[in-house]
């Protein structure tokens, strides 16, 4: 009896040691282990550093995600393997009401005073490729560029709206990523404005847009990217560039 107490409490207090130091060396590694380019994260992400440091790969965010926007990182995406990202010309995040992603993280990596879709700060949407744009350029909506969205994921009735939504812009003039963005409100994040120049509409990002990725996931020509970690203050008034 007392050989297996003294077993039991060996391994007890070894574990404990060892999930200390492996806590210890997050905080202590973390500086290093960022990625050359950064990932968006998940809503409610903490700085990266301590991102990577509080952050245990549990995954539970990728779980509960209902749109299946969550990866977690393989060597692919350099360091911080294990640790969630968001691809948003893969899948973007869909700003649910109630941030489930948030609420399911157990060590505030995602930190939990981020409770509705307009604490959101995930980066900013950049209209980059100006050239590529169709709404510029008049061109319809063609149903080439709705299929492509049939490869991301639709198992569920959230997703299978997105793609319903999307039919309806077949044939007509592009302004899907203004109006299909999720933030409330949504002409405070983006909007289209009339290009005169062109004779079309061209998008307007706005200060209140959070980088949720969905204007870039849904554009059809690739026109718009994803600054992570950038506010809109950061970009378009002090000129900040993630490298």
């Amino acid at each position: 009896m007392e050989k297996q107490k003294n077993r039991r409490e060996f391994i007890q207090y070894s574990t404990l040691g060892i999930l200390g130091l492996l806590t210890a060396g997050g905080a202590i590694l973390s500086p290093h282990l960022k990625a050359d380019n950064l990932l968006l994260r998940p809503p409610g992400a903490v700085n990266e550093n301590d991102f990577l440091a509080l952050c245990i790969k549990c995954g539970q965010c990728e779980q509960v995600c209902p749109y299946h926007s969550i990866n977690l990182a393989d060597i692919t995406q350099g360091h911080g393997v294990g640790t969630p990202f968001i691809d948003p010309l893969k899948r973007a995040c869909y700003l649910c009401t109630a941030l489930p992603c948030v609420l399911a993280c157990p060590t505030n990596a995602l930190d939990h005073i981020t409770e509705k879709p307009q604490d959101v700060k995930m980066g900013i949407a950049v209209f980059k490729y100006s050239n590529k744009c169709i709404g510029i350029s008049s061109e319809e909506v063609t149903k080439k560029d709705i299929d492509r969205i049939y490869t991301h994921p639709h198992i569920n009735k959230l997703e299978n709206d997105i793609l319903e939504k999307l039919e309806k812009y077949e044939d007509k003039q592009c302004t899907i990523c203004a109006d299909m963005c999720p933030y409330p409100n949504s002409i405070l994040a983006i909007e289209m404005i009339d290009d005169d120049a062109n004779n079309g509409k061209r998008p307007q990002i706005n200060s209140l847009c959070v980088g949720c990725g969905v204007c870039a996931e849904l554009c059809p020509s690739g026109a718009i990217i994803i600054e992570p970690r950038l506010s809109y203050e950061d970009y378009y008034i002090k000129g900040k560039r993630n490298l």
